[in-house]
């Protein structure tokens, strides 16, 4: 890019030194964007999750003053950036005459989120723009690149709307090696139809405690088929009608379903493995269950027990390995949530695009297997099994069952019926478990659509 190129001499000669950058006072609206530039560069270059680079940008210097609307703008552009991270690459290299160098700070996290400004969010190119070379300046990687910064950014407010409706954006944005292995297990065009689902803000999902209908109307939300109360709009969770109270917790509408799958739980001894943060536990036990919550996190594990509390709902809660836990005694309904690829939760967790790799769904497989196995010891006679797991791939969920049962004549499936899930039939496979999709549950308002992707079995020792 010829201006660029011509302007990163000078750039090098005239920036400011380290002491300098550091007393320049910063503009309104700088540090929400240097936060999500944070974020941004914590996700696609140190491997941290959303949730984790969110926490650390909003602790760093700088960034405890920044009001509640614009830490919601700063999310907003990060979310945006991992997104649509492929259409974002796509257009701000066509702008480029060369590669730019290794060495370049925090260059193009900066680049990223001016660019979701300016494509997918509307800001005003000036204020995009000029904070943007203002971020470059102070960091002592991107420094010498200001004017490039400068002169590619203006090209992209002019001229890059027409590139980015040129692209194809489903393509670009899914990584080939998860878009190959949804077109095997989906066929083509669903595999198509799932991944621009997960390019999509999900809405907010609530479980209730009681009277959906009127929770629903409280905070201006519908109650789904299947029980639950979404929401379209929201701000911070704690400042919802009913949170303090303890009327609901936060659980995606398809997280909601496995639970049910025991059936009738009210007095019965329930298992609830990988438990934490504790959504299945809450509902467990809002059921009437006694439940006992198993998680290896000690951590993990707190928040749990802080939701039961802001609940008023109590369970048994265990620190140990799902793999080896060997409580002495049986339980008349196991629910195994394994941990998962989470494919199926991309709407909610855009990072997860950026940080699985195609190897992590064979080693996360082994350690589902192994705890399925130990989890099925733990059913007493005419007991329930259900294992369940947030992922979108079969060897995280079809396969587990299909092994599972061959070596295990003991056990059989219960296939699930359309009543009890809401009379989402869809979401029923052949071999009668439960396999949501994020294209499922269509609505009216394409806002209020979607599920999170989740397989259930549901299992019964018969012998």
């Amino acid at each position: 890019m010829a201006e660029g190129k011509s302007g990163a001499g000078d750039a090098r000669r005239r920036g400011p030194s380290s002491s300098e950058a550091g007393r320049v006072k910063r503009p309104p609206g700088y540090e929400p964007r240097a936060a999500a530039v944070r974020v941004v560069a914590e996700v696609l270059q140190n491997g941290r999750s959303l949730d984790e680079a969110l926490e650390r940008a909003f602790a760093a210097p700088g960034a405890a003053g920044i009001e509640p609307r614009d830490r919601a703008f700063a999310r907003l552009m990060a979310v945006t950036v991992l997104r649509r991270l492929g259409e974002l690459d796509a257009v701000l290299k066509s702008f480029l005459d060369k590669p730019l160098p290794a060495k370049q700070g925090l260059l193009w996290p900066i680049l990223l989120c001016a660019g979701a400004q300016l494509l997918c969010l509307e800001t005003p190119p000036h204020a995009a723009i000029s904070l943007a070379v203002d971020q470059a300046r102070a960091d002592n990687g991107a420094r010498r690149f200001d004017r490039l910064v400068n002169a590619l950014l203006r090209r992209v407010a002019t001229q890059g709307a027409e590139r980015l409706a040129a692209l194809d954006g489903v393509r670009l944005n899914t990584p080939e090696w998860l878009m190959t292995r949804w077109e095997r297990t989906y066929g083509a065009d669903q595999a198509r139809a799932i991944a621009a689902a997960c390019g999509r803000e999900a809405a907010l999902d609530l479980s209730v405690k009681a009277d959906a209908p009127h929770w629903a109307g409280r905070l201006g939300g519908v109650v789904l088929a299947t029980g639950s109360v979404r929401i379209k709009s929201h701000g911070r969770i704690e400042e919802l009608d009913g949170y303090s109270e303890g009327a609901w917790w936060v659980q995606d509408a398809a997280a909601a379903l496995p639970g049910r799958l025991l059936g009738n739980v009210a007095g019965l001894a329930v298992a609830d493995l990988c438990a934490a943060p504790g959504g299945k536990t809450a509902e467990l036990a809002a059921a009437g269950a006694t439940v006992t919550a198993v998680d290896v996190s000690k951590a993990r594990l707190v928040r749990l027990e802080q939701n039961l509390a802001r609940l008023a709902l109590s369970a048994e809660v265990i620190a140990a390995d799902v793999t080896t836990w060997a409580p002495g005694r049986l339980f008349d309904g196991v629910l195994l949530d394994a941990p998962c690829t989470a494919t199926g939760t991309i709407r909610r967790h855009p990072d997860i695009w950026r940080l699985k790799r195609a190897a992590d769904v064979a080693q996360l497989a082994d350690l589902q297997g192994r705890m399925l196995d130990n989890a099925s010891r733990l059913v007493a006679q005419g007991g329930r099994l259900v294992y369940c797991s947030c992922s979108l791939e079969p060897e995280e969920g079809i396969d587990h069952i299909s092994r599972f049962l061959a070596a295990n004549p003991q056990f059989q499936r219960e296939p699930v019926s359309a009543s009890e899930i809401g009379g989402l039939g869809e979401a029923i496979s052949a071999d009668g478990d439960l396999r949501t999709l994020p294209t499922h549950l269509q609505l009216d308002d394409p806002a209020l659509s979607g599920l999170d992707g989740f397989f259930a079995s549901r299992l019964r020792r018969v012998a």
